[in-house]
């Protein structure tokens, strides 16, 4: 699928198609909140027992399984701050707090920065707001040593999902850059909370409680970031600059869907079909699969596999010429780029 050009007349079609999925089942949003509740608090318990039995395979395996318990959390927090997943305000706001002790996010930066994302997602001028920073290829060609450096550190794999995780979820959340604008009673609120939550781990199962939180947690987060990575990262998703840049088209062309089989859906709250949500944030994602598939109707939706999603990580720079994300230029090409 490629709308760049599309006219204003099939985008409203679009739009139109997709509203018919955003209404709102409290008793199924309940029901799988309170589920993946219980799984997240099951899989804990059950990965302490099997750590402590010295049970290192059912370990690995119960706590792959709370891992993504934590990820469908952060993905229901996530509707919540767009009030998608339940049919009222004070609902979703109710859930969302209390998804975040398990997301390690504190709902109402969360929701604010998230938003700010959105509102931004495509944009060339504003990639502050985007959660992968990217830069283009004119700007690599005129970067200096140092900044070429740090910026092959900030897109290295390695770095971006095991650091990126642990540097976010544990470091960055506790005390978000724009706290004291937003709302610093509820991320103070937030961290107490938390450390309640640890105290209790510890009082419970001593350091191996705290020790397989903090794992499973950070599992989660590492497979958050991949994830995230994949959404707007891919060889021909959108940027553009304003006044040419379309908002409709940056979200469903800049955002990707990736295919990588029914169980990750599942565990990830379908939010893989990145391109509807962005297009239409009020369809819940109980709704979200569905909706995407149904376009096929309408049009042929491009889906991201497991291969693909992989060669991924080897794209760095958009270039604003080709209109394409691509790797880092060969040495060669660099060094006469600068003579």
């Amino acid at each position: 699928m490629d709308i760049r050009h599309s006219d204003r007349t099939q985008l409203r079609d679009i739009r139109a198609f997709t509203h018919q999925f955003v209404a709102k089942d409290d008793r199924l949003a309940w029901a799988g909140y309170l589920a993946t509740f219980a799984v997240f608090l099951g899989g804990l318990a059950a990965t302490i027992a099997a750590v402590q039995a010295g049970l290192w395979a059912l370990a690995l395996v119960t706590g792959l399984l709370t891992a993504f318990a934590i990820i469908r959390l952060y993905v229901i927090q996530h509707d919540c701050g767009h009030l998608s997943y339940l049919s009222t305000r004070r609902l979703n706001d109710l859930a969302g707090h209390g998804a975040s002790m398990v997301s390690l996010s504190p709902y109402t930066l969360m929701q604010e920065n998230h938003n700010r994302h959105h509102a931004h997602v495509g944009n060339l001028d504003h990639r502050e707001d985007g959660e992968v920073y990217t830069m283009t290829l004119r700007e690599w060609r005129a970067a200096g040593v140092l900044g070429r450096l740090m910026y092959r550190l900030y897109r290295n794999p390695l770095v971006m999902i095991a650091g990126g995780a642990l540097y976010v979820y544990f470091i960055r959340y506790r005390w978000p850059k724009n706290a004291l604008e937003v709302n610093v009673t509820s991320v103070l609120l937030h961290n107490l909370a938390l450390a309640a939550w640890v105290g209790l781990l510890f009082a419970l199962a001593g350091w191996t409680g705290v020790g397989v939180w903090f794992v499973t947690a950070w599992v989660a987060g590492m497979l958050g970031v991949f994830q995230v990575y994949l959404q707007h990262n891919f060889e021909d998703t959108y940027w553009d600059r304003r006044p040419d840049l379309d908002p409709q088209i940056a979200a469903l062309q800049g955002s990707s869907a990736l295919n990588l089989g029914w169980l990750w859906d599942l565990g990830t709250g379908n939010i893989a079909y990145h391109d509807v949500h962005h297009f239409n944030p009020r369809i819940p994602l109980y709704n979200l699969r569905r909706c995407h598939f149904a376009l096929d109707a309408m049009m042929p939706m491009r889906r991201i596999g497991w291969a693909e999603a992989l060669r991924s990580f080897r794209l760095k720079l958009w270039d604003e010429d080709a209109e394409r994300l691509v790797p880092f230029p060969p040495a060669t090409q660099r060094v006469v780029a600068t003579a």
